[in-house]
């Protein structure tokens, strides 16, 4: 059995939900996750906006037009009334709820679960279409087998406890539909999986059943060896290990969330990036498979500060990196890259929420400049200390760019570059042309 996911683009109108459809009955047995209808998630935060701020005559006219947008959905949709009328009652019930939390005082949690309400919505819509068609598919409630703890991880053996016999249950369906990205959280509460969304549940599912493969269908055809939007004739990277694929996404290729292969990686399932518009393209493939002497490709990742701390305290004094990284772990912000000298450590992190707290608890120990508007440019592949020559020809290739900071060695797949955001676009051409031509 196969697990296969769908974005909010993917089944954003009836004509893609039609489209889904005929590429789910390609296969066999299969478990669909689908993400909420492209828009409705960004809908639904706003009316939970309005709720918050106690305004319910504008979270009504919201949820008003949003009711519209739906029923004309299910006019195009089905074909027989008895399904558009089926379809139509429970979407009728799913807004009457959603009006119905004007009526109580907001929490956090009344956000969460008006927010849920968009996978379920589509959900229902593409089970109801499969069964129109004569295909028989179950709805699988993500409630009742995805679930969080309090530390908000999800374990891949209590999933897959809950689910199998769920499976078993049904075992003469052929398509199983579930929503992605939602779950209960250990106060049996409606919360999200927050890391990957929908492709952190379609890996966690993928993970509990042992499935042959985990697909994750985009509008985009894999990943691909650099940006298309700075670069010129990037093509798709057939195949990468999970490691590789895991640098990648951390470090800016968005087509993937970097923990979302983590369970799939650890059950040893294969992750296949695909492109809904192209389905039979070969896509890129994410397994153990490790392809020695290749450089794979090329990512960047923007928005990055830089937080440099001076200090003669530092020298050949035990404990004073335990003190510097304390801080930001005070402060619930991770570090990216980290270079040292005698005298001094410089820090990259992406998140500047608490940047001002940090700074003034650093300044205890050192003077601290801060450099903003930089971007980590990284270089991925075999890049295994005795596989010699790639470095001096990436590095090569960089020779007329400045560079703030450099990080080779934490990783045989990984090799990065912090630079000003300027020269984002040169570097990537210059790394594409020595590496890739």
């Amino acid at each position: 059995m196969k697990v296969m996911k769908f974005g909010g683009t993917s089944v954003g109108s009836p004509q893609r939900m039609k489209e889904v459809a005929q590429l789910v009955q390609r296969n066999g047995q299969s478990i669909v996750v689908l993400s909420a209808m492209s828009g409705t998630t960004n809908t639904l935060l706003e009316i939970a906006d309005y709720y918050e701020k106690s305004n319910k005559e504008s979270a009504s006219v919201l949820i008003g037009k949003l009711r519209a947008k739906y029923m004309e959905h299910v006019r195009e949709l089905y074909s027989t009334e008895e399904v558009k009328a089926k379809t139509a009652n429970f979407l009728d019930d799913i807004f009457s709820q959603l009006l119905a939390f004007g009526k109580e005082k907001f929490t956090p949690q009344m956000s969460k679960d008006i927010v849920s309400k968009g996978e379920v919505m589509s959900t229902t819509m593409v089970t109801n279409y499969f069964n129109e068609q004569g295909v028989k598919t179950v709805l699988l409630n993500a409630l009742d087998f995805m679930k969080i703890d309090e530390d908000k991880e999800p374990s891949v053996s209590d999933i897959s406890a809950k689910l199998l016999p769920l499976i078993e249950k049904n075992a003469d369906a052929r398509y199983f539909i579930t929503q992605g990205f939602i779950c209960l959280n250990h106060n049996n509460e409606v919360d999200n999986l927050q890391r990957g969304g929908s492709d952190y549940t379609a890996s966690l599912v993928g993970a509990a059943i042992r499935a042959e493969v985990v697909e994750i269908w985009t509008d985009i055809d894999g990943m691909h060896n650099n940006d298309p939007r700075f670069v010129d004739n990037t093509s798709p990277v057939h195949q990468l290990h999970f490691e590789e694929a895991a640098e990648l996404a951390y470090f800016g290729a968005k087509i993937l969330h970097p923990t979302c292969v983590l369970p799939a990686k650890a059950a040893g399932v294969p992750v296949k990036l695909l492109n809904t518009m192209a389905p039979d393209a070969e896509g890129t493939i994410i397994n153990s498979v490790f392809r020695e002497k290749e450089i794979k490709a090329v990512a960047a990742k923007d928005n990055i500060t830089v937080v440099k701390i001076v200090s003669s305290r530092m020298l050949l004094q035990a404990g004073f990196l335990r003190k510097v990284f304390e801080i930001f772990e005070t402060f619930h912000t991770s570090i990216d890259m980290v270079t040292t000298s005698e005298v001094g450590v410089s820090m990259s992190v992406d998140n500047t929420d608490y940047l001002a707290g940090i700074v003034a608890e650093l300044k205890k120990y050192g003077t601290v400049e801060v450099e903003r508007n930089m971007c980590i440019v990284c270089v991925v592949g075999d890049l295994r200390s005795e596989n010699t020559g790639y470095e001096s020809k990436i590095t090569g290739a960089l020779h007329n760019i400045p560079i703030r900071m450099i990080s080779y060695g934490g990783s045989n797949h990984n090799i990065s570059f912090l630079i000003s955001e300027d020269d984002k676009k040169e570097a990537l051409q210059a790394l594409s042309a020595e590496l890739f031509s």
